[in-house]
């Protein structure tokens, strides 16, 4: 969205656009570096495949159950895999700062949502692993990791645990479905209304 002001000179008069913002939003120094990314880009990638499956795993036919299983589970330990990887990377290589246009609610917000996702991209898997275990079904076999690594039994079987953990893990999937359209909703405010540049800091 652009502001209009106008002028007069010489009898006519001209109409000036001015940008929302300015064009340094869109200077290379803002931009996250290309390992940063990758792991965004990865992990978007690996949640469309481990958010959809999970969701719809109870509709499932019990004799097709171990194939959605088994997808879902690799996906989601990768997706802890990188989560822990791009946190470090995010350690040692401090992302660009906000910038200085952004107001301040709005950057805090982001770095909420930010912080929130990364939490649950560690601990959801986490439960998720636990909770297979607890019901009986290590990552072995048919659901073996990436269908040919077998991880060890962790615990023996327990059903009261098993769906408590599971609840918590269901919680925090919706969470998770939540925070991603703030995530989206957040891009589509950016580029399509202020139109500042923020996600030219992430392609």
């Amino acid at each position: 969205m652009a502001g209009c002001g106008a002028r007069e000179g010489r009898g006519r008069m001209t109409v000036v656009t001015e940008p929302v913002v300015p064009a340094s939003a869109r200077e290379a120094p803002l931009a996250y570096g290309t390992v940063a990314k990758w792991f965004h880009w990865v992990t978007a990638a690996l949640m469309a495949v481990a958010l959809p499956v999970g969701f719809v795993i109870q509709h499932i036919k019990d004799a097709d159950k171990m194939v959605f299983y088994a997808i879902h589970e690799s996906a989601g330990l990768t997706i802890l895999v990188v989560a822990l990887l791009r946190l470090a990377w995010r350690l040692l290589v401090p992302p660009p700062p906000l910038p200085d246009h952004v107001p301040r609610l709005l950057g805090r917000a982001a770095n909420g949502v930010h912080h929130a996702l990364y939490a649950l991209l560690i601990i959801q898997p986490i439960l998720g692993f636990l909770a297979t275990n607890a019901w009986g079904f290590p990552l072995q076999g048919d659901t073996a990791y990436l269908g040919f690594i077998e991880f060890p039994k962790f615990t023996e079987a327990n059903e009261p645990v098993a769906a408590g953990l599971s609840l918590m893990h269901t919680i925090g999937g919706w969470s998770i479905l939540v925070l991603l359209l703030l995530h989206v909703l957040a891009v589509v405010f950016h580029q399509a209304l202020r139109r500042d540049g923020t996600l030219l800091r992430m392609v």
